[in-house]
This record gives structure tokens, C-alpha cells and sequence, in this order.
């Protein structure tokens, strides 16, 4: 097959999220934009809640995509319980809280279908002096101006170009879960489901609130409570063991919830009924496909490699404290695009992105060491686990939880 070339064309490497906004940005900054998705069928269900920020927005807005009050659920206050369930603290804090599928339906839907190309594995990148070229497993072959690696944590492009920078394992995991609000009872739905609402057992913490539900709806008696639930997990042995499915196969980098043993998680919901307010253990008992994601924290020295790019996960991976994912995924595109605008050569724009992206997650993926700093001490000696105990109030960890940071 022929080399594809046309004028101010982008290559994305990957559809989720972060491929998204910047496939959007550019169609309406005047590029010719093909995003390749090597999932065959439409990507769904992914990553369960989603914090927002005003930057997050900022850049849907740019993005021509349409944002009224069904992105999210709102709340407007911030409570912690003790283990007995009652009330230990309250903050005002208005916030909107969406999901995975929500965002990626909105930003899909701004996309024509001719831009998204799903079932498409890129197989090779070479970078070149005019263009940059991509080989994709049916042998076609595409050039493009620019090349934008969106393909996540786990990220093939980064690994070509920074075969030693590593995914770091932060030595806990989070368990997540959504719940249709009908299945909770009165008591926990009215205690808990207008609030971003914690909990803080000894050497864990359970975070949770309000999301989109079946269909994206936000209508009242739609939606869903979703929970991330962090729990300290030995690396050499703990770990191993979770990742471990039914037939003795060991999943390196995460077991698909389906996957998960059942003894795994019998023994996560009896841990739910000691350990949390019996509000969240209900939340999680009810949840009918619980998962958890091993935490990394992963750090690049440059964003962009001549023609080619980084973006999103594929660049940084900060712990989700923060809360700031998606939206830094999306600053990512913005800045992208910011910088394309102000150079007539994309190398020197790629260069600029670089400078100024890598400085903010580099901020970013320190943030949220600061904020998972309690967590991963569980796993050091006493006297690191009584010092990491003094900064744990309920007030701290509401205050600096899943807000807006500026670097």
C-alpha cells in the first residue's frame, strides 16, 4: 500500500481520552488528524470515576465540545466518617464528578467517524527529517507531520524511545467499583450519594462519590457511587497473589476485573466489613464487578522526540490523589496545539511542549507522592508509618484530595 500523505497531518497512537482531545483540538486547528485505536470495537467502561477541574472544561470548550450540566454530578461539600459511620468532618467544596465512558462518549461524538480508525495496531514509528512514518500491522503504511503517543501507560512509543524509564510500583493498589444507587438502602444513599465522601481505617483509605451511570445519564435514581479504596500491597508477595487468576497465570501489569479469583475478593469485601463506615462497606459489597489497579508512578525526561510526541499516561503516570489524569492528559492537547500555533515548523513547536509539559509533570507526579505518601509508608517501619500518621487528618485529607493544582 501506498505512504498516506497530505497536508498538516497528525498521527494519533491510540483513542481513549488523551488521543481524543487532541484529535479534536487539531481537526479545529486546521489538521488532517487519523487516530489509530488498536481496540476493534468502541472503547467503553474504563477507569469508572473521573474528577473534573476548570482546566478540564477549558479545554472541552476549545475542543467544540458541548458541555452542559449532564457531563457530571454535582456536590458541594466534602465528609469523613469514622469507622462506626458517624460524621468526623465536613468542607465545603462544589465539584462536578463524571466517568470514563461519560467523557469518552462526549469527545467521541465531537469526532467524525472518517478521523477514528479502531482495530488499527501500529506496529512501527521512525521519526524522518519531512515527515514521520507509522507501519501498522496489515504491512500499510502512513506519513504524517506529526505523531502524537497517546497509547497510555503501558506506552509502546515511550518504551522505542525511553527504553529505561520504568513504571515504578508505589507498594499499594486501589480497589474501584461502581454501584447503581438503587442498590444502595435510604440510609447509605442519603449519608452518602450528594458528597465527595472519605474514610480513613488504620493504613488504607476509601475515598467515594457520585457518577454518571448506565447510558451516561445523570438523572436522580441513574447514576452511580463510585469508590477507590486504597490498601497497602507487598510487591514481593501480596501483589503477586492478586495477580494471579484462577488458572495459576500471573497478569504483569493488572488482571482484568473478570479475572480476579474469587477468594481474592471474598476476602476484599470481609476486609470492607471490619475495616470501613458500614456505608462504604455497603457500597462495596454491592458493587458487582470490583477491580484494582496496582499504583504506579512513572516520570520522562522529554515529551517529544523530533517529529514524535508524548501525551498523557504515556508520559506521566501520578498516583490519583490528585485527581488530575484526565485533566492533565487534556493540558497535554492543549499545549500541543498552543505550540503548533505559535511555530511554523512542528519540531520547534514539539520542543516547546516538551519544555514546558515535562516541567508540569514532573510538579504533578511529585503532588501526588506528597499525597500517597501515607500509603506507601505501610509498608516501612514503625517509626515511618507514626510520622506519615501525623499528617493524616481527616481536615488535611480533604482539603488536598482530587482539587485544582497550579504549578
Amino acid at each position: 500500500m501506498n505512504p498516506i500523505t497530505t497536508n498538516r497531518k497528525a498521527a494519533i497512537i491510540g483513542g481513549s481520552l488523551g488521543g481524543l482531545f487532541a484529535a479534536n483540538l487539531l481537526l479545529r486547528s486546521g489538521w488532517d488528524v487519523d487516530v489509530f485505536e488498536r481496540v476493534p470495537d468502541e472503547l467503553a467502561g474504563r477507569g469508572a470515576g473521573i474528577v473534573t477541574h476548570p482546566e478540564l472544561f477549558d479545554v472541552m470548550h476549545a475542543a467544540g465540545v458541548r458541555v452542559d450540566e449532564s457531563i457530571g454530578v454535582p456536590v458541594q461539600s466534602r465528609v469523613t466518617f469514622a469507622q462506626d459511620g458517624a460524621v468526623l468532618s465536613t468542607r465545603e467544596l462544589p465539584q462536578t464528578l463524571t466517568a470514563w465512558s461519560k467523557m469518552y462518549h462526549v469527545l467521541r461524538a465531537a469526532l467524525p467517524n472518517q478521523h477514528y480508525h479502531s482495530g488499527a495496531v501500529v506496529t512501527d514509528i521512525e521519526d524522518g527529517p519531512q515527515h514521520a512514518t507509522l507501519t501498522l500491522s496489515d504491512g500499510s503504511r502512513v506519513q504524517a507531520d506529526l505523531v502524537i503517543a497517546a497509547d497510555g501507560f503501558r506506552s509502546a512509543v515511550r518504551e522505542k524511545f525511553l527504553p529505561d524509564v520504568q513504571l515504578q510500583y508505589a507498594g499499594y493498589v486501589a480497589w474501584r467499583g461502581l454501584v447503581d444507587e438503587l442498590a444502595l438502602s435510604g440510609d447509605t444513599h442519603a449519608a452518602l450519594f450528594d458528597k465527595f465522601a472519605f474514610c480513613l481505617p488504620p493504613r488504607e483509605q476509601m475515598i467515594g462519590y457520585p457518577v454518571a451511570g448506565q447510558g451516561n445519564s445523570t438523572q436522580p435514581g441513574e447514576r452511580r457511587y463510585n469508590f477507590v479504596w486504597y490498601r497497602a500491597t507487598s510487591e514481593d508477595e501480596d501483589l503477586p497473589n492478586l495477580l494471579t487468576d484462577e488458572t495459576g497465570k500471573r497478569w504483569s501489569g493488572g488482571i482484568p476485573p473478570t479475572l480476579i479469583r474469587s477468594d481474592v475478593l471474598a476476602d476484599m469485601q470481609a476486609s470492607a466489613r471490619t475495616l470501613l463506615a458500614p456505608q462504604f462497606a455497603e457500597v462495596v459489597t454491592r458493587t458487582t464487578q470490583p477491580l484494582f489497579q496496582p499504583i504506579f508512578d512513572l516520570e520522562v525526561p522529554q515529551m517529544a522526540f523530533g517529529r514524535i510526541a508524548l501525551l498523557g499516561d504515556a508520559a506521566f503516570v501520578a498516583r490519583p490523589h490528585c485527581g488530575m489524569g484526565v485533566t492533565k492528559a487534556a493540558g497535554d492537547a492543549m499545549a500541543l496545539v498552543t505550540a503548533l500555533a505559535r511555530h511554523a515548523n512542528p519540531l520547534d513547536a514539539l520542543a516547546e511542549y516538551s519544555d514546558v509539559r515535562t516541567q508540569f509533570g514532573t510538579a504533578i507526579v511529585q503532588h501526588a507522592r506528597h499525597l500517597g505518601a501515607y500509603m506507601q509508608a505501610q509498608l516501612k517501619d514503625e517509626t515511618e508509618r507514626e510520622m506519615a500518621e501525623l499528617y493524616r487528618t481527616p481536615e488535611a485529607v480533604m482539603r488536598e484530595t482530587a482539587v485544582p493544582t497550579h504549578f
